[in-house]
């Protein structure tokens, strides 16, 4: 057994979860349409909590199956990367990094920031996992799973650096050489800096040309990472606190995958229009939306006839 067969076999696993309801917790059905849109307006607080619990029951699911049993077992590991490793005879060693969505939320909120030398480095096989889930009846019941995503764990950490980097605008930075240091000091993870002058970028450039033909093109590689450093050195570049967002990198598997997913229907209507008519009550930066009455009204009357919501007494809370 290698580590690219013990892969595949957890991949194919993992993608068969499609419609795997987990008994986790349930939501209560709401007694009005007004409670509904009430409930529609919060129901992405949960999905930190609710995301977290099915990463976890889906390590557990894996370590249910047989095929690998013989050469160890998965083991979840938090906060370090991947979330999953396969502990056992295999080598180099398998890693899943399971990210869950629930995309009423708005746009896929994970990060994906380890560095690419992660994957080339020999020391683990790591592919990364996208569950899509929702509650059973939409904003009420049991989770459940949506729609499933594997892809190579390299491939997604290229797609982020060539989408991002763009020399001297954007830079990406590997992190440092750390692995002399104690486990919970050693750096692993990429980062985005942005140009914070735009009166400088002419001088940048005239650097930047300095690299030759491929001085823009994104490299892990410790010469090309220094010469990022004397850069970001000589000018004034900002953290970017949104980098590597898993729905900004442009990576063709994520975007089969989201169009796929909000594509399909649930309770009558697309995911995709759902998710529009949830964005269209929420507030944004605290201002309020434009025409929110009309826009409440729609939602409120779309929960009741698609989830067959009725005004119920508000009594039957307490029985």
């Amino acid at each position: 057994m290698d580590a690219a067969r013990a892969i595949e076999i957890a991949s194919g696993h993992l993608a068969s979860l499609s419609g795997h309801i987990f008994d986790l917790l349930a939501l209560s059905k709401p007694i009005s349409p007004g409670a509904a849109l009430n409930l529609a307006k919060i129901i992405s607080k949960l999905s930190p909590l609710l995301g977290s619990l099915i990463e976890f029951n889906a390590v557990e699911l894996l370590n249910e199956k047989d095929e690998l049993k013989d050469y160890g077992r998965w083991r979840r590991q938090d906060p370090d990367f991947p979330d999953a490793v396969f502990d056992g005879k295999i080598v180099p060693i398998p890693g899943m990094e399971v990210k869950a969505w629930f995309p009423l939320v708005t746009e896929i909120t994970a990060r994906f920031k380890s560095s690419q030398n992660h994957f080339i480095d020999g020391r683990t096989k790591t592919h990364v996992c996208m569950l899509a889930w929702l509650p059973e009846q939409l904003i009420y019941g049991r989770p459940y799973i949506l729609d499933v995503m594997v892809s190579d764990g390299l491939s997604v950490a290229k797609a982020r650096d060539d989408h991002y980097h763009n020399p001297p605008g954007y830079i990406v930075l590997e992190p440092e050489d750390t692995k002399e240091r104690t486990r919970n000091l050693q750096q692993t993870n990429t980062s985005g800096y942005k140009l914070q002058e735009e009166s400088e970028k002419e001088e940048a450039e005239i650097v930047v040309e300095t690299w030759g033909t491929d001085g823009k093109k994104y490299k892990p590689t410790r010469d090309y990472q220094q010469q990022l450093r004397e850069l970001r050195s000589k000018f004034n570049y900002r953290l970017d606190t949104n980098f590597a967002k898993m729905d900004r990198i442009s990576h063709p598997d994520i975007e089969q995958f989201k169009t796929r997913v909000c594509g399909t229907t649930v309770n009558g209507l697309t995911v995709g229009r759902w998710t529009k008519m949830f964005k269209s009550v929420k507030n944004r930066g605290g201002k309020q939306p434009k025409n929110l009455a009309a826009k409440e009204a729609l939602l409120r009357a779309a929960l009741a006839k698609h989830l067959e919501i009725k005004e119920e007494p508000a009594g039957k809370l307490l029985v």
